[in-house]
């Protein structure tokens, strides 16, 4: 399984990562969700890098052209609400993709114990397909392999990219032991050491949904 962090290589990524975690620049949920859709954006064009094309012959004004184009069916899944700005930075590169929504969410037992519970699930057939799964924080791993087992039900995909802003190392070492080695790559902003008692990644940046969409009661 291949792990892609971004922060091995200083870039544009950087700096918007720097923005998101700035507790002065979350301040404004726009620029905060603009952000998610930048590095989302910039994470579809890596990985377009990675996909298989063929030459399809192109009518211009003058001739014909041979021209390169994705030679792949992908679906776009991400997981509520906090994907949503993320996964709209995918959308706008790969726009013929289809897309799959998960809902997923805490159940707390106790102020630091809690279940994981997915409760929606709308998403096309994935037999022989490309899944993108984006979700900006991969803090324990358990949301995203239970989205990635509910999205199952619809078929098995030909390989599967996992996409997150910022990961602890204890998700990445979850994600490495429950998903298919031989077909999974995973791409991250950053990869943060720590999760603190409340399973927030330490660190990361807070709450991504709330800094997007304001504080949920």
């Amino acid at each position: 399984m291949e792990i892609i962090n971004f922060d091995s290589t200083p870039s544009l990524v950087s700096q918007y990562m720097s923005e998101l975690r700035d507790i002065n620049v979350q301040k404004d949920m726009l620029r905060f969700r603009r952000n998610l859709e930048r590095i989302g954006e910039i994470m579809a064009y890596e990985i377009s890098k990675r996909m298989t094309y063929r030459v399809d012959d192109i009518i211009t004004p003058l001739e014909t052209a041979g021209c390169h184009v994705l030679d792949e069916k992908v679906v776009l899944a991400t997981i509520f609400r906090a994907g949503i700005p993320f996964h709209k930075g995918f959308l706008d590169y790969f726009d013929h993709a289809e897309n799959a929504f998960v809902s997923a969410y805490r159940k707390y037992k106790e102020k630091e114990n809690f279940d994981v519970f997915i409760e929606y699930i709308a998403s096309p057939r994935l037999d022989g397909k490309t899944l993108i799964i984006a979700d900006p924080m991969l803090a324990t791993g358990a949301s995203m392999e239970l989205s990635y087992r509910a999205l199952l039900t619809k078929g098995e995909p030909a390989h599967i990219h996992v996409a997150s802003v910022i990961a602890s190392q204890v998700a990445i070492d979850y994600i490495k032991s429950t998903f298919p080695e031989n077909k999974t790559t995973v791409w991250v902003g950053a990869i943060d050491n720590e999760i603190n008692a409340h399973s927030y990644i330490v660190p990361g940046l807070g709450d991504a949904g709330d800094l997007a969409y304001g504080i949920k009661e």
